[in-house]
Order: structure tokens, then sequence, then C-alpha cells
């Protein structure tokens, strides 16, 4: 009798001792299925000669031998065993991780996650399957959300005086990413700041990137602001030069008044802080000379810084210098208008002398006393011309043309200035 031969080696004569009794060991199997087969259909499934076929439970893999059969040795074929199916490692996410129930084992569902500032894409979760392969595991984190960026409040600036304009500086708003806190670019639509802005309202606006390239923009607003006066208007018979805009606060303005119109008023005013003009009102009168004062002196003062004078001295109006002279200035007021210049005329002799300031007439005894202050004689043609501050510039002993005396006072001093001005204010004749 061979009982290490590993088949079964009697017949039905022979040695029944081993006959449907149990033999090898039972047959156990952990997290699987046995179906064994005896050669005769025995009660016990150990007997000598049975063939047992192990199957292992869904997410559990045989290790070993999955057919056994009960040897003479009283042992069982091979080595039998059924372990927990296992999955590879998964990958983790950048950005992002996951947890598992189980590990790697069958059934474990591990859920994905991501860092904060980052979006799941793809699978939330994965299961381990009985095949080593993950139900899922194609998941990425993705910065999806913009960075955060605030701008300034609105900045509102006045202008200083005298000027348009207002310098306006802010602090540069810092951006924030949700993810990994690097932005790559910050872009200002408009001036920077400590820049001077024109009056009105200025749109800005800030955008940042992060490395994902969302974005985000914030906008703000500045403001600028002039302060104006009620425009001042051109008086009457004169003009008005006005520097920077004419209206703003610190604006000057000057008058000046045409030929035979005195000032009244202030001669320069300026736009305060407060929107008002500075001084009163400005406006242009005609010219009033007195001639009722006791002294030359007195008279002539009230040309002072006002006008020129062009004083005319003859014995008597048949002078024929004299008529020669006045006949060739009556086409000319217009140009001693532009050029400031009254004329005054002294004609006779002593005591029948008179006096003229065109209409008006001048007493004798005052028109005496200028004579001598001037020392004009009263029995010859004589001309002075004096310029605004009164000083004699000019005297002639015979007629000139009105050309001529135009020419000498053009190269007064302020007449320059004044010729300009006038241009401006297309005063010419």
């Amino acid at each position: 009798n061979d009982s290490s031969s590993g088949y079964w080696p009697y017949t039905d004569d022979e040695d029944v001792r081993y006959t449907g009794v149990p033999w090898c060991a039972p047959v156990k199997i952990k997290h699987g299925h046995v179906s064994c087969q005896t050669p005769r259909g025995e009660r016990y499934k150990n007997v000598l000669g049975t063939r047992c076929k192990i199957r292992c439970k869904t997410g559990y893999e045989m290790h070993g031998s999955s057919e056994i059969l009960c040897m003479a040795s009283k042992q069982w074929s091979g080595n039998y065993a059924c372990r927990e199916v296992r999955c590879p490692k998964l990958a983790m996410p950048s950005n992002g991780g996951y947890k598992c129930s189980d590990g790697s084992y069958f059934n474990s569902r591990c859920q994905f996650f991501c860092s904060p500032g980052y979006t799941l894409r793809g699978d939330h979760s994965a299961t381990c399957q009985s095949s080593r392969t993950w139900s899922g595991g194609n998941s990425v984190c993705v910065d999806v959300d913009p960075p955060v960026i605030k701008c300034p409040n609105i900045k509102e600036k006045t202008a200083e005086p005298g000027k348009l304009t207002a310098k306006v500086t802010w602090d540069t708003p810092e951006g924030k990413d949700t993810a990994d806190g690097i932005l790559t670019d910050v872009i200002l639509e408009g001036k920077p700041s400590g820049s001077h802005f024109p009056e009105g309202n200025h749109k800005l606006s800030y955008t940042v990137f992060d490395r994902a390239e969302n974005k985000a923009t914030c906008r703000f607003n500045v403001r600028v602001r002039v302060r104006r006066c009620t425009p001042l208007s051109v008086p009457d018979n004169g003009w008005m030069k006005c520097d920077s805009a004419g209206d703003n606060y610190g604006a000057t303005c000057e008058f000046r008044c045409l030929g035979g119109y005195e000032l009244r008023g202030s001669a320069a005013r300026v736009c305060q802080f407060n929107m008002e003009w500075s001084g009163l009102e400005t406006s242009c009168a005609p010219m009033n000379i007195n001639v009722g004062v006791r002294s030359a002196a007195a008279l002539l003062d009230q040309f002072y810084e006002k006008r020129r004078v062009l004083i005319i001295s003859a014995p008597s109006a048949a002078n024929h210098y004299y008529r020669f002279q006045m006949t060739n200035l009556q086409h000319a007021q217009c140009g001693l208008d532009l050029r400031h210049v009254t004329v005054i005329e002294l004609v006779g002799v002593y005591p029948a002398q008179i006096g003229r300031i065109r209409h008006r007439l001048i007493p004798p005894g005052l028109a005496l006393q200028l004579r001598l202050l001037l020392q004009l004689s009263q029995n010859s043609f004589s001309m002075v011309l004096l310029d605004k501050q009164g000083v004699d510039k000019q005297r002639y002993t015979f007629p000139i043309t009105a050309a001529e005396i135009f020419t000498t006072t053009d190269t007064f001093p302020l007449r320059t200035e004044e010729a300009i001005l006038q241009k401006e204010a297309g005063q010419s004749c």
C-alpha cells in the first residue's frame, strides 16, 4: 500500500480502514469558498483522495493553489490563502490631496480635496476595485479663483492758486492671490500716482493677474476741482488782460482805459479762494479835466500817469505856423487818443491870451501860468510834448506832421506795452 503516491491505492477488498474516514485536516478558508469532491461521495470532505477547489470572495485574491488534493501523507497537496485585494498607490493631485477610508485596500473610498484657493476638477472620489484598479482618480486642483485687489477711495483735489491742474498721489494697491499668493502682473489704466491731473473727473483702474491667468480689476476716480470766480467782462472804452484761465482761483485781471477815459474802481483784481473777486468793479469813465484849478501844476497833475500832453503856443490864431499845425492835427484825433495824447492850445498875448482843451476854455490867468511853468514864449510859435510822468520829452519851434508826433510818442516808456494790449483788444485807427 503506497500511501504517498497521491492517488487512491486500494480496491474494495483492500484496507477498508481508510474508507470514509477523515484523513487530511479539514479545509478552512477565510474570505473564500471551498467546493470538494470525494472519491465516492463520502460524507466527510477530507477523506483520502478528496479534491477541493478554492474560490476567493470578491475583493480577495488567491495566493497559492486554487485546487488541492488530500494525499496519503495526510497533507493537502498545496498551500492556499485568500488575501485582500490591494490597489496601487493613488497619485496625489498637486495643490491638493486625498483621504481614504481603508488605505489602498479593496473597497476603500478615497476622497480628493484641494488647498485653499484651488478648485477640484475631475473625480471627487476613487474606490479600489477587485480588479486592483481605482474607479477614478483623474483629479486635478486648478486655480480658478481670481485674485483680490482693492483700489483707493475716490481722490478729490483742488487746484492751487493760478493753476488748472492738481498733483494727486495714492498708494498703489496690493493684490492678493487666494491660491499660491503669487501675482504676475499689475496693470494701471490711466495716469500714475504723482501725476498732474486737469480739471474734471478721471477714471482709473488696476488689473492684476495670477499665475493661472485669472484676473481681477478694481476702479476708482480722481476728481480735480478748479475754484472759479464769475468771469469778469471788459469795461466799455477799456480793455482787460488776465493771466492763467482768467477766472480761476489766483488769476489776476488788469484793466486799462482808452485814451480820453480814466479808470474807476480797481486797476487789477484777483480771483480769491472764496470764489469772489478782490477789489471794486472796474469801469472807464470819460476823463473830466477840471480847468477851475488855481495853478498850472494842479492842472497838469490831473494828467499824471493817465495821459501825455501836447501843448501848442502861438501869439495869435492868425499865426501861419499855428494854423498849419492845427489843420494837420484835425484828422489825427484817433491816433492821438490811441496814444493817450491830449492837446492844449495857448493862443494870444497877455492880457488877451486864452487856453483851450478841445471845447473847454482855460482862464487867461491859468494860461499865463502854463506858459511861465513850461517857459513858452508868447511872441512866437512853439510846442512841448510831455510824457505820462510830466517829463518834458520834446520841443518844437515849427509845425510837424501828426506822423512825426506818433513816431516820437511810440518811443516813450509804457507805449510798447500799451500798443500790444491795444492790438490784442483790436483797437486801431
